[in-house]
């Protein structure tokens, strides 16, 4: 008998007459890649394939969108239609069933946020009217909710053909389902509005025709548990929902939120796990139907506590399984060390926003699975030497020694980490220093000579004999010709000492590096205020943490000054500029939060100490963490080829 460290996340379960084979879910995400058509590309089949790999017990595809009248940018429309369309679903449901893993498909409809509908101008239609977009939504006759409800049943046809063994009705996040359940968008008084009972009739009656026409498919319902503004409803009424959907579904997969996209998708403020309170809270009135909880989750040892502890029967994980996809077989196999947890940084939210890219901070794979899964090791092996031990440099040096190179790392610090080891004792980045750690045992592991306390030059680097040096040296604190400015705290120091500070904190500079400060030095009981010069805070193109951190900085009443120049800096003060009028703020300690500098010179001396040079990381130009690590990775793929 094999002994399991997590054994009730492991044991197999049954759903709708399916067995899987543990109770880790993919839960449903997306990505961009369709061809003009709007079909599926190969890419998609990899994706998706990679999770199954890893060892997920069902894999769901994201945004099947059932109808016309309901498609919502991000969504997706199913392609009924176009018989070309099905052999790229069954190139995907084969890419995932074929590791014993359950494909699954979500199907949504947006009801009254159909705005891909509304700009091909077809109607479109919600519970009740009302508008969108400044443009009408009808409310739905009994006629198009026939039809609604008819076009579920399409959707789950076309994905049992196509080789899909479960669908997830998307129930939840504002979509047409919960329009219908929820008492801010559904004024009816008919047998669909009014009671609990009648409001959850279209998500009942759609999970029924499904069972009933599309035998053998397992039907999972997504909901919300509760809404998370300040006039939804809140976990008593999602009790009641789910009372009233018990038995109609296989798998009631519990989620939270309506229109914040901070509750539907949890940010790093939020605790690990913290929509599981909604699943535990309805499972106990569940008679049939298997209750699933999503939401922040990626500790395998939470994961096991959760289904040990009765609080739910399944646990499912989007961006868990972006940033690793292999978490279920390394918990399964005692490698949690191994485990990269997402640092629910957003980053895979924004970029896909904003360029269509999928990618994730910690794994620099996805999306190129297809490419990284065919790389052929490299023809020759060479001598490799890493100057500088923070996130690129160590990317950078374990990616070459797995791939057989001999690799030399130089940190001219005591510790590995980088500029980021001074965030360590940050509570919402507790991830990122876990993954600092997890690192620097992977160069262990990996067999990388790492020398610390040694600041290598480049008349030593050049006698080492190298074949490839890789100069990921970092960056300085910016210094503005600004008066003063050399005896304020540098944003590290801040961040490793917040100790050594005074009460009142004023912080130069409101990018993410400054403002997330601010909210760290609220939670101390200190009294930071954010000064930024341009008309807005700087979130560079993560507008997904953006939102978060505006959040923070609002519920903790944080002052934050826009359009505000700093003139000068003096005991006591920080003299600043608005608009014309000069401002003054008192002050303890100051706080310089405006930017990096790269230390481009400083790299480039490094190009003559071997055949071949990289620089990579805040050395070639001051970014973010994504960044190093992409460019760490791939730069190691390259050597040898």
């Amino acid at each position: 008998m094999n002994e399991q460290k997590y054994p009730h996340l492991f044991s197999p379960i049954i759903a709708g007459g399916t067995l899987f084979r543990n109770r880790i879910f993919a839960a449903p995400t997306g990505v961009s890649f369709v061809d003009s058509d709007g079909l599926l590309m190969p890419e998609v089949g990899a994706y998706y394939e990679r999770k199954a790999l890893g060892g997920a017990a069902s894999v769901c595809i994201s945004g099947g969108g059932v109808s016309r009248r309901g498609m919502a940018y991000g969504g997706g429309m199913l392609p009924y239609e176009n018989h070309r369309g099905m052999p790229f679903y069954t190139y995907v449901t084969n890419s995932i069933t074929r590791h014993g893993c359950v494909a699954a498909l979500e199907l949504q409809h947006g009801g009254i946020h159909s705005d891909q509908a509304q700009d091909l101008g077809i109607q479109t239609y919600g519970p009740s009217d009302t508008e969108f977009h400044g443009k009408p939504v009808l409310a739905m006759t009994e006629e198009i909710i026939r039809e609604t409800i008819d076009d579920f049943v399409k959707g789950a046809k076309y994905a049992k053909r196509a080789g899909f063994g479960m669908v997830t009705v998307h129930g939840g996040h504002g979509w047409l389902i919960h329009q219908f359940i929820s008492q801010k968008t559904n004024k009816r008084t008919d047998q669909w509005g009014g009671s609990t009972f009648n409001r959850t009739r279209l998500a009942r009656e759609i999970c029924k025709a499904i069972k009933e026409n599309v035998p053998g498919l397992v039907v999972e319902l997504r909901i919300s548990g509760f809404e998370g503004t300040p006039d939804g409803f809140e976990i008593d009424e999602g009790i009641r929902i789910a009372e009233c959907l018990d038995g109609y579904v296989d798998i009631l997969h519990v989620s939270a939120g309506s229109s914040r996209f901070t509750v539907t998708h949890p940010s790093m403020f939020d605790p690990d796990g913290v929509n599981v309170r909604l699943a535990a809270a309805i499972k106990p009135h569940m008679k049939v139907s298997k209750v699933a909880t999503v939401g922040a989750l990626s500790d395998p040892a939470l994961l096991e506590e959760i289904i040990a502890s009765g609080k739910a029967d399944i646990v499912e994980m989007a961006r868990g399984l972006i940033a690793d996809p292999d978490l279920p077989n390394k918990a399964r196999t005692g490698r949690d060390w191994d485990i990269d947890r997402c640092l629910r940084c957003y980053h895979c939210f924004s970029e896909v926003m904003s360029s269509g890219q999928f990618c994730c901070t910690l794994n620099p794979t996805i999306g190129r699975e297809e490419e990284y899964s065919t790389a052929p090791l490299p023809a020759e092996k060479k001598d490799v030497v890493v100057v500088g031990g923070g996130i690129a440099g160590m990317q950078a040096a374990v990616t070459a020694a797995r791939r057989g190179h001999r690799v030399r790392l130089y940190e001219k610090s005591g510790r590995l980490g980088g500029v980021l080891l001074c965030e360590e004792q940050v509570p919402f980045k507790k991830h990122l220093a876990e993954y600092l750690d997890r690192q620097a045992l992977r160069l262990e592991k990996a067999g990388v000579e790492v020398f610390l306390n040694h600041a290598l030059t480049p008349e030593e680097a050049s006698k080492l004999g190298a074949d490839v040096i890789i100069a990921a040296i970092g960056s300085e604190q910016a210094m503005p010709p600004i008066p003063g400015l050399e005896n304020t705290v540098p944003v590290t120091e801040a961040y490793a000492g917040p100790e050594k500070l005074g009460q009142k904190v004023v912080i130069l500079g409101g990018g993410m590096a400054g403002t997330e400060l601010a909210i760290y030095l609220k939670g101390l009981g200190k009294e930071p205020v954010v000064v930024e010069m341009a008309p807005r805070l700087n979130f560079a193109n993560n507008s997904c943490h953006s939102s978060a951190v505006m959040e923070q900085l609002g519920k903790l009443a944080i002052p934050t000054h826009t359009g505000t120049k700093v003139t000068a800096v003096e005991a006591g003060r920080v003299r600043c500029s608005a608009g014309g009028e000069e401002k003054t703020f008192s002050a303890d300690s100051v706080v310089n939060a405006l930017g990096r500098t790269p230390l481009q010179e400083a790299a480039a001396a490094f190009a003559p100490c071997a055949p071949v040079f990289y620089p990579i990381g805040d050395c070639l130009a001051a970014k973010n963490v994504y960044e190093a690590n992409r460019l760490g990775f791939n730069v190691a793929m390259d050597i040898g080829k």
